[in-house]
């Protein structure tokens, strides 16, 4: 049997930013992830990020295709492309914070040590990290 399922969802908007919370409760508090969460029973993978995102950051989305899944510690977590279709962006629940950032942003964060253990490698090789904004 596996471990803990756990979904996280990968949102960009117009600009190319990404949606991360920083994380209010262990592990990792203090640390900005994707927003995600366990699966509860009887939920599917997408009934699960949609809860969860609406939790974390306000947001009502629909969860899209499995980018990738890792497992960290007991936590098998399966992350998911998503859409934003409503709500306003606020933290609630399990996070400190939520806001959208952009790859400059990103990068500061990466270089502080401010993101979960792995986050930035993992999100380059799915080629999901922030999108530089188009001049125009």
């Amino acid at each position: 049997m596996g471990g803990v399922r756990c979904v996280g969802g990968i949102v960009h908007d117009d600009a190319g930013r990404l949606l991360l919370i920083r994380r209010a409760h262990e592990p990792s508090a203090g640390l900005w992830s994707l927003p995600g969460g366990r699966v509860e029973a009887g939920e599917t993978d997408a009934e699960a990020v949609t809860r969860e995102l609406y939790e974390e950051t306000g947001l009502d989305v629909v969860a899209g295709q499995l980018v990738g899944s890792l497992t960290r510690g007991p936590y098998d977590i399966h992350d998911y492309a998503c859409t934003v279709h409503g709500g306003v962006l606020r933290a609630g629940d399990d996070a400190a914070d939520a806001r959208w950032v952009d790859a400059e942003a990103f990068a500061t964060l990466d270089a502080a040590g401010e993101l979960t253990d792995g986050l930035a490698d993992t999100l380059r090789h799915w080629g999901v990290l922030p999108h530089v904004r188009a001049s125009g």
